[in-house]
C-alpha cells in the first residue's frame, strides 16, 4: 500500500475513533443528570478517565460487591459508561454478603486472587488495618497511585471517611454507599383519629413514634392483638428476620446490643467496650466475655436478645423467622407492618416505588422513618444506631495493571459527575454535595425522612462497627449460630451468649499477641 494511501488511512481511523468517543462522552453526560456539577465539569471529569485509562484499553478488571440497588446500578449502568468511555471492561459482580465476606477472606489468607477490588462493608477495619493486606489509599495516593488518582475526588466531600481509616489518621477504604438502621413506621396509621383513641384508652398515653423499647412494645402489641386487621388484611406490630443465615448475625453486630445498652459512652464506638462486647486495652482487643471485662453476655446483651426472641415470635409475621436480611427488607411494603424497629434504608428505593400499597398516588409515602427507640440499659452518649459504609477496598497482592484500573473504575462509581444520579436511584448518599443539592431536596418529600436524617448533625452517632473488631470475617461467623440457637430454644439467651462470648475471647486470646505487632507497624 502506498505510504500516503496508508497514512491517509491510519488519520481517518484515528478520525472514526475520536468520533464515537466523543459521541459515547456526550451521551453519557446525558444519563449522568442531574449533577452537582456543571456540564463542563462533568465533562472535564470523564476526559480525565479516557486519558488515565489509555495505557489499558482492551483489558479487563473484576470487582465484587453485595447485592443492593447501589451495587445494581453500578454493575448495569456504571460498568458499562466505563467500558465504552475507557476502553476497559469491567466484570462487576453481585453476591450475598456472607459470600463476599468469604471471598474476601480467602484473598486476605493467600488465596487465589479472584478479584481486583471488593466493595466491603468498613466495619472490617479493624482487620484491614492489623493484617497489613490491605492497600493503605492514603499512601497510594500519594505514592504509586498519584498519577491515576482523580484531581477532583474530593475527600472533604464524603461523609463516612471518618469510618474508614485507623486511629492514626491512614485511609483504607473509599466509600461508595452509606445507610442506616432507623425506625420505620406507618405514618398514616400512627395519625388516624380512632387508632390514637383506642390506643391512649388501652395503654394510657399517645399513639407515637416510640422513645424507648417499652413504648415498642406497646404497639407492638397494639397493632398484632388488638387491631389484627386494617382494611381487610391482617397486620402486624413488629417485623425482623431469623432464618439460619449470616445475615442473623448482622442483625446484632449491627449496633443491636448497643442500641440495647451494652457496650461504653463514646463516639464513634464505646470505649473500652464496643457494640460487640469486646474490650481493648490500649489497641489490643483483650477480651469480650464479663469474666474477661467485656460485655458480650452481660445483662444488657441477654435483655437485647431476649427482647428479639420475644418480639419475632409475638408480634412479627410467622413466615418472619425464615427469612433472610434480603429477604426481608422489602416486607413492609406489601401493607401488613405498622413498624419495625430495626429497619435498613438501603430498603428505601425499594419502599418508594411507585404502586405500592404504602405510598400515596402521588407518590408520596404513608410511611415515615425517625431514630430508633433505644433499651432499658442506654446511657446518654452511647451508639445511637448502626450505619453501613460500604467501600472500595483494594488488596497488596493484587498484580498491577489490575489494581490500577480497579482504582480507576472505583473512582469513577464515586466521582463527582455520577454520584448525584447513583445517589439519586438507590437513595444510599456518600457526598455531603449531593446530600444538599436541589435534587435530594425535590425528592426528599418522598422518601419518608431519608434527606431529613443525611442532612442532621445527630447523624454521626449512627456508627459502624469500629477498631475494637480484629478480625471480623473470624468473629462475625460465631454469632448467626449462637442466635439461631436461641431463636430454636436450643439454648436459652444466657447460654447462648456465654458460648458466644467464650468463642470471641479463644479467638482474641490466640490472635492477642500478633494484633499488637500488627497494629504497632
Amino acid at each position: 500500500m502506498p505510504r500516503r494511501l496508508s497514512a491517509w488511512l491510519l488519520l481517518l481511523t484515528l478520525s472514526w475513533h475520536n468520533a464515537h468517543a466523543a459521541d459515547q462522552l456526550d451521551h453519557w453526560l446525558r444519563q449522568f443528570q442531574p449533577s452537582t456539577l456543571t456540564t463542563t465539569q462533568q465533562r472535564a471529569e470523564l476526559n480525565w478517565f479516557i486519558q488515565a485509562a489509555r495505557p489499558y484499553r482492551g483489558m479487563t478488571v473484576r470487582v465484587l460487591s453485595e447485592d443492593i440497588t447501589t451495587h445494581r446500578y453500578e454493575q448495569q449502568v456504571l460498568a458499562k459508561a466505563f467500558y465504552e468511555l475507557t476502553g476497559i471492561r469491567v466484570i462487576h459482580d453481585i453476591k450475598p454478603e456472607g459470600d463476599l465476606v468469604r471471598l474476601l477472606k480467602n484473598q486476605l489468607q493467600g488465596g487465589p486472587a479472584v478479584y481486583d477490588g471488593f466493595i466491603n462493608d468498613s466495619d472490617l477495619i479493624g482487620t484491614h488495618m492489623r493484617m497489613g493486606q490491605t492497600v493503605v489509599l492514603s499512601d497510594w495516593m500519594k505514592g504509586a497511585g498519584r498519577d491515576l488518582t482523580l484531581p477532583t475526588l474530593a475527600l472533604e466531600d464524603f461523609i463516612g471517611l471518618a469510618f474508614t481509616m485507623s486511629p492514626d489518621g491512614k485511609l483504607y477504604q473509599l466509600p461508595d454507599q452509606q445507610f442506616a438502621n432507623l425506625y420505620w413506621f406507618r405514618y398514616d396509621w400512627f395519625t388516624r383519629p380512632d387508632l390514637q383513641a383506642r390506643f391512649k384508652a388501652r395503654y394510657g398515653y399517645a399513639l407515637g413514634v416510640p422513645l424507648n423499647w417499652s413504648a415498642y412494645e406497646d404497639i407492638a402489641d397494639f397493632f398484632t392483638h388488638q387491631v389484627k386487621v386494617i382494611d381487610g388484611q391482617r397486620v402486624y406490630g413488629h417485623m425482623d428476620y431469623g432464618k439460619r443465615d449470616p445475615s442473623l448475625g448482622w442483625r446484632f453486630t449491627d449496633a443491636w446490643l448497643s442500641m440495647a445498652g451494652e457496650g461504653s459512652v463514646g463516639y464513634p464506638n464505646g470505649k473500652p467496650i464496643d457494640e460487640w462486647g469486646i474490650r481493648v486495652e490500649g489497641c489490643n482487643p483483650a477480651g469480650a466475655s464479663v469474666n474477661r471485662g467485656g460485655g458480650t453476655n452481660s445483662p444488657a446483651a441477654v435483655y437485647a436478645l431476649q427482647k428479639y426472641l420475644d418480639w419475632i415470635k409475638q408480634y412479627a409475621p410467622p413466615e418472619a423467622r425464615n427469612l433472610t436480611f434480603s429477604e426481608a427488607g422489602p416486607i413492609p411494603g406489601k401493607g401488613q407492618i405498622a413498624q419495625q424497629i430495626f429497619w435498613y434504608t438501603a430498603f428505601t428505593a425499594d419502599m418508594a416505588k411507585p404502586g405500592l400499597p404504602i405510598n400515596h398516588p402521588d407518590g408520596t409515602p404513608k410511611w415515615r422513618m425517625a431514630p430508633a427507640p433505644l433499651g432499658a440499659y442506654w446511657e446518654q452518649g452511647m451508639q445511637r444506631g448502626y450505619q453501613d459504609v460500604g467501600a472500595w477496598t483494594f488488596l497488596k497482592t493484587t498484580s498491577r495493571p489490575q489494581l490500577d484500573m480497579a482504582w480507576l473504575y472505583a473512582q469513577f462509581t464515586v466521582s463527582r459527575t455520577v454520584s448525584l444520579k447513583k445517589s439519586l436511584t438507590g437513595l444510599t448518599f456518600i457526598r455531603e454535595s449531593d446530600i444538599h443539592s436541589p435534587a435530594a431536596s425535590a425528592l426528599a418529600p418522598k422518601l419518608g425522612g431519608l434527606i431529613e436524617f443525611y442532612r442532621s448533625p445527630s447523624r454521626v452517632y449512627w456508627t459502624p462497627t469500629g477498631t475494637n473488631v480484629p478480625d471480623y470475617p473470624q468473629l462475625a461467623e460465631l454469632w448467626w449460630p449462637r442466635i439461631a440457637a436461641a431463636l430454636a430454644a436450643e439454648q436459652t439467651p444466657q447460654q447462648a451468649l456465654d458460648q458466644l462470648a467464650s468463642q470471641m475471647d479463644e479467638s482474641l486470646l490466640k490472635r492477642g499477641a500478633k494484633t499488637e505487632r500488627l497494629f504497632a507497624r
